[in-house]
């Protein structure tokens, strides 16, 4: 991956400072790489799980026509990214992918889970619920009507369920676990020391990308890159995570909202993820900025405008991939006649490739903070550097702030009313 932080518009000293300030947290990170107290710091290196992954993928498979990832937040999303980079939710290709066909029902809609469970053709489906705490409202329900459907069809939840959650642990109540233990059905364990939405590197992330055919291994590989500037102890400038964080940082008094843009369709939920990442990690004690979702080239043509002349109150990432030269070539006579004998000999992806480009410099000639982020290819290994350059990129940047990038108790109260209505609370 190459990463070009672009810092012309903000004021040097105020940047200069804070990525001083990064050493602190990069030294923290190094101790806690060295005594193992947090396990995210070791998925990129760990191995001896991934046959149990691909069993189970293997698994989920076999004579499957429908795979269903039952999950909300952390338990979804990371899944997702990685999945559609095997073509899943892809525009035009997704629903052309060979079987099995893979569903995330990460928001809770009756209309639509309704459908989908008298649609499904149950006696091939497979239902995966994950759930770290075990206890998420949302999940718990799309699993205990999954179940109903499937009863209903006189089929054995056991041949259809698997279950991923952190183990049980004396004294606190597990409900997916004891639901899915009642019926015989396997169980994965969610790594207790791994937050969901840092859990795209564990089994919540890669047995989605093992059903869909990935390379898990090299998707640590690519986690394992962005992680070695940090282990090797250089100066913060040469650690690409650290220059990310004391740039937002840095901008965050002038710079409140954080756009993501990704010139690729298979990294638009990518920048989803990063939403739930930047947001629910940072958010805190009056702190953090508010992350943007953006898809190039099409919000070009939705958003560009506000984002140029619009309110300056924002800082820009764009993810740039390598299409030039890829897609469809245009025929000469069919652009003359289009009133664009430019575009003969052409391919899409160079049309692609230029306006990323022309986006990023359009932004900075604007007088707007960019930095661009290259893939050189959008594989496992590069996603899986990206995915672990800003899990570590968010982490320094909580330190910077002073919020634990690990908690959200915001969150955690409005589930507690939530029940509370449900039950027929006041």
């Amino acid at each position: 991956m190459a990463l070009k932080q672009t810092i012309d518009q903000a004021r040097p000293q105020d940047f200069a400072a804070a990525l001083a300030r990064t050493g602190e947290a990069l030294a923290d990170l190094r101790t806690r790489h060295a005594n193992g107290s947090l396990p995210l710091l070791h998925l990129p290196e760990k191995r001896d799980d991934i046959a149990t992954i691909l069993g189970y993928a293997t698994l989920l498979r076999a004579g499957t026509s429908d795979v269903v990832f039952l999950g909300t937040g952390g338990s979804s999303l990371g899944g997702q990214t990685l999945a559609q980079l095997a073509g899943h939710a892809v525009p035009g290709v997704g629903a052309l992918r060979d079987p099995p066909r893979i569903h995330f029902m990460d928001n809770l809609d009756p209309e639509s889970y309704g459908e989908l469970l008298v649609r499904l053709p149950l006696k091939t489906s497979r239902f995966v619920a994950v759930s770290k705490s075990g206890d998420t409202g949302e999940t718990l329900m799309q699993t205990i009507a999954a179940f109903g459907s499937v009863k209903a069809a006189k089929l054995d939840p056991h041949d259809h369920f698997l279950g991923i959650s952190e183990p049980a642990k004396a004294g606190k109540a597990n409900g997916l676990r004891d639901l899915l233990a009642a019926h015989q059905i396997r169980m994965m364990d969610h790594d207790p020391g791994v937050g969901g939405r840092f859990s795209v590197l564990t089994n919540v992330g890669l047995l989605p990308a093992a059903v869909c055919g990935l390379d898990i291994g090299a998707i640590r590989q690519g986690a394992a890159d962005a992680l070695a500037p940090i282990l090797a102890g250089g100066r913060p400038g040469d650690v690409p995570a650290a220059v990310g964080a004391a740039l937002s940082v840095a901008l965050a008094g002038t710079k409140t909202i954080s756009v993501m843009m990704a010139y690729a369709d298979r990294l638009q939920m990518f920048t989803k993820w990063y939403v739930q990442l930047w947001a629910e990690s940072l958010g805190k004690d009056g702190k953090g900025t508010t992350p943007i979702g953006a898809l190039g080239p099409v919000d070009q043509h939705s958003q560009l405008q506000l984002y140029i002349a619009g309110p300056r109150d924002k800082l820009f990432t764009i993810v740039t991939a390598s299409p030039a030269g890829r897609g469809p070539r245009m025929a000469a006579d069919l652009a003359k006649l289009a009133g664009e004998p430019d575009f003969a000999g052409k391919a899409i992806g160079d049309l692609v490739a230029a306006q990323g480009r022309a986006t990023a410099e359009t932004l900075a000639r604007n007088g707007c903070p960019v930095r661009t982020i290259h893939l050189d290819r959008v594989d496992e290994r590069h996603l899986g550097e990206l995915l672990m350059h800003f899990m570590l990129e968010t982490i320094i940047a909580a330190r910077l702030l002073g919020v634990d990038p690990f908690d959200q108790p915001a969150v955690e109260e409005g589930k507690v009313l939530a029940k509370s209505y449900l039950a027929g609370g006041a």
